[in-house]
């Protein structure tokens, strides 16, 4: 097994707000990400690459060993599952809600119910566990629209500031978990490379110690 650790980053915002807890961490890329096409790149660290996917793919590229470590947010783990996957720390970016929303003053319909979401394995396990009988629709975006076009009798969907939900009438219902984001780590990697893994993981957690003004390790 290769000594080098490949830590694979989700596009968007949760990179935005990575990078700079990474170089708190002493870990920075080589070049501009926002300035390459290039997905794979080099670190300030010899044996550190990066690689920038789709924070639906982090978790199947830790699961199978294609990347040691990975940042994805929470939702994205409860939906895809984290069987080889270890969790060691809440990097406590890109916070945000998982909740489900409806037509405002609409009430909830009682029989079986629609929900639009790309979140389908978390919606049917959440619906299942409310006794709520739910046909789960799977919808890849614009998820507010399916209630306005009767497609949908409420959705479920990531929350941040909730304007958008207002400004097409609806609003947030039920909360059904907070997110943030997430390291992940191979498992086999943790065992195999523990050794490098492991001060790169307390960086990680000093620098989010740090942030939110808590002490750090001795």
């Amino acid at each position: 097994m290769s000594k080098q650790l490949i830590l694979a980053l989700s596009k968007g915002r949760i990179l935005e707000e990575t990078l700079p807890l990474l170089a708190d961490a002493g870990i920075e890329p080589a070049e501009d990400l926002g300035k390459s096409r290039k997905l794979l790149f080099d670190t300030n660290l010899d044996d550190v690459k990066l690689v920038v996917i789709r924070a639906t793919d982090v978790p199947t590229y830790v699961q199978m060993g294609a990347a040691d470590l990975g940042v994805a947010g929470k939702d994205v783990l409860l939906e895809h599952g984290a069987e080889g996957l270890y969790e060691p720390l809440d990097l406590e970016i890109a916070g945000c809600r998982l909740m489900t929303a409806g037509i405002t003053g609409a009430e909830p319909v009682h029989a079986r119910r629609r929900v639009a979401t790309k979140f389908v394995n978390l919606a049917r396990r959440y619906y299942a566990e409310q006794g709520i009988q739910a046909e789960v629709i799977k919808l890849y975006g614009a998820m507010e629209l399916a209630p306005l076009m009767n497609l949908a009798d409420e959705i479920v969907d990531i929350v941040d500031t909730g304007n958008t939900l207002r400004a097409n009438g609806m609003e947030p219902r039920e909360l059904i978990a907070d997110i943030s984001t997430r390291l992940v780590v191979n498992k086999a990697s943790m065992t195999m490379k523990h050794a490098r893994l492991k001060p790169l993981i307390e960086r990680l957690r000093d620098a989010v110690a740090t942030r939110r003004g808590a002490p750090v390790r001795d």
